[in-house]
């Protein structure tokens, strides 16, 4: 049986023939049963900070918190996944049961620290690779940041935009930082100039989002 070495992974053959099927972009029955709670805990944990103990404006809060979190955490994370795919790897999203937990639990004092989950990606991506998948999740937060900045400065629903716009830009902020599992150690490790425009930019629209 001929054998070939393949030195890079866009070299090997997909198809039916080949015993592997290239990934497309879809979601799973687990995947959306997973995203659909990490989302709710997160409204609520989120929902319940805000509060401070004045439970009574929890369904005030709820839709605020609700849009925040799908805009900021489920469109970050389906960016992580799209960039995974478009890759050719299988990339799917998984909840942490336990970082979901204790962000609800935190959110009773009025704090919440969330480590509700990551995509998946399975493979062995190049350095470049990984910088660019890790990338595309700050890089949705940015781009939803000044979409909701722009909505804000027209005088649409000011205060819920402006903040699920802070709220975008801190996300990529945070996950920029470039230590441990964040996205930034990626970054920074494939592209040091592509990591200080990106964390420019995220702190730059902190900073206007404060200031219009």
């Amino acid at each position: 049986m001929d054998r070939r070495v393949y030195y890079s992974f866009h070299e090997i053959p997909f198809g039916y023939e080949y015993g592997y099927i290239k990934p497309r972009m879809g979601f799973s029955s687990r995947e959306i049963k997973e995203i659909l709670i990490s989302v709710i805990v997160l409204s609520l944990a989120f929902a319940i900070a805000w509060t401070r103990g004045a439970y009574s404006l929890l369904l005030y809060f709820l839709p605020v918190s609700f849009l925040a979190v799908v805009t900021a955490f489920a469109c970050h994370e389906i960016a992580h996944k799209y960039a995974g795919i478009r890759y050719g790897y299988w990339s799917e999203y998984r909840m942490f049961p336990q970082g979901l937990l204790f962000a609800l639990l935190l959110s009773f004092i009025g704090f919440v620290f969330a480590a509700p989950g990551a995509v998946m990606i399975f493979g062995m991506p190049s350095r470049e690779e990984s910088g660019k998948i890790s990338m595309a999740g700050p890089m949705a937060n940015i781009f939803v940041a000044i979409i909701f900045m722009l909505l804000a400065s027209f005088g649409i629903l000011y205060n819920v935009f402006i903040f699920v716009s802070h709220i975008n830009a801190f996300l990529a902020f945070f996950n920029l930082i470039p230590f441990g599992p964040l996205d930034g150690r990626k970054i920074f490790a494939w592209n040091v100039i592509v990591w200080i425009a990106m964390i420019v930019m995220s702190v730059a629209l902190m900073i206007i989002s404060f200031m219009i």
